[in-house]
Order: structure tokens, then C-alpha cells, then sequence
């Protein structure tokens, strides 16, 4: 009798041994063990995040919907019910971007925007396209779907897509079809001033 108690206090202290030591003191590990699989780790409604540099805003993102989905292992931040972002450049200028759907990938620094997509730039440009990348890393921004252009002066670009520095001063396209107003009595005064 007592050689079985005594074996059952030591089965009981070994088990508890066991499951002391495999619990694992990590926090992370533990945030992920909780979380059920394909769960974002956080959601936010009405989200109104500001990014400051120096004290300075220089970006603004507005969504209804935020899910937070850093703790898997290619780790993503999801708008699925769109999102609005303002940017301000070094000279305080801003602009615009819509989408009704957007995804930002943490490790390569991607933002994919999808449906809808409008980027309104400080000097009107306007762009619309069904998906816009743009890569925040190497400011980049590019499509591989059909876009439209429209400048200030009304002229406008359609192309099926397009590859971009994001201050559009560096522009390669394909397959373009548009109108360009040229303004003739400026093409004349700087003919003159050239000569």
C-alpha cells in the first residue's frame, strides 16, 4: 500500500515536473498560443493613426476597419473596408490617396491598394487605377493594371501600366493612349530664349 501511494505521488510529481518546464516563459510565444490560427493579434474601428517626424505630421491614415496581423510569419497590417492616407512632402505639401481595400506588408515595406484606387498629388495630378503598389522602401510606386492620368491642364494618359518614382518624376508606361495640350506660346518664348 504504501509503495503505491508512494508511486502515485511520484507519477503526479513528474507530470507536474513535465508541465512546468515545458511552459515556456516567452511572451510572444504565449500571445501566439492564445491567438486561434488566421486571428488578427488586433482590430481597430475608426481608426485615426498620424505619423510624426520630428514633431511634424507627415502622413495621416484613416480606415473603418484595421486588422493587425504582425505576429504570423510574413506579417501584414489589413484595411478590408478601405482606407484614406494624406502625406505631406518636405515642402508641406499635400496629398492624397483612396482605396476601398488595402494590405501593407511589414517585411518588404509594400502597400498593395486595390479597387477604386484615386491618388490626388499636391499639384493635381490625378490617378485612378484598379490596383496601385507602392513600395515605401524604395519609393516606388507601380501597376500592372490598366490607369488613367489626368493633369491639371486637362490633358490625360490611359495606359496598361505603369512604373513610377512616387513623385512621378521618373515615368515608364506602356501602351498609352491620351491627349497632351501643348501650350504654343510658350513653346515659342523658350525657342527664343534657347537661341
Amino acid at each position: 500500500m504504501i509503495t503505491f501511494n508512494h508511486s502515485i505521488k511520484s507519477v503526479v510529481a513528474i507530470l507536474f515536473a513535465i508541465t512546468f518546464f515545458s511552459c515556456e516563459g516567452n511572451y510572444k510565444n504565449v500571445k501566439k498560443l492564445s491567438l486561434k490560427d488566421n486571428e488578427p493579434l488586433g482590430i481597430g474601428k475608426d481608426v485615426n493613426f498620424k505619423y510624426t517626424d520630428s514633431g511634424k505630421v507627415i502622413a495621416n491614415v484613416i480606415t473603418p476597419l484595421f486588422l493587425d496581423f504582425s505576429s504570423l510569419k510574413f506579417p501584414y497590417k489589413e484595411f478590408p473596408k478601405g482606407v484614406e492616407v494624406r502625406f505631406w512632402n518636405e515642402k508641406d505639401q499635400k496629398s492624397t490617396v483612396t482605396s476601398k481595400y488595402a494590405i501593407q506588408y511589414e517585411d518588404t515595406g509594400i502597400i498593395d491598394l486595390r479597387d477604386s484606387v484615386v491618388l490626388v498629388t499636391h499639384d493635381s495630378l490625378v490617378l485612378r487605377a484598379d490596383q496601385l503598389y507602392w513600395d515605401q522602401k524604395n519609393q516606388w510606386v507601380f501597376t500592372n493594371q490598366p490607369y488613367q492620368i489626368e493633369f491639371k491642364d486637362g490633358s490625360y494618359n490611359d495606359g496598361a501600366w505603369f512604373d513610377s518614382s512616387q513623385d512621378f518624376t521618373t515615368f515608364l508606361s506602356r501602351k498609352n493612349e491620351g491627349v497632351q495640350l501643348i501650350d504654343t506660346k510658350k513653346e515659342e518664348k523658350d525657342a527664343k530664349e534657347n537661341i
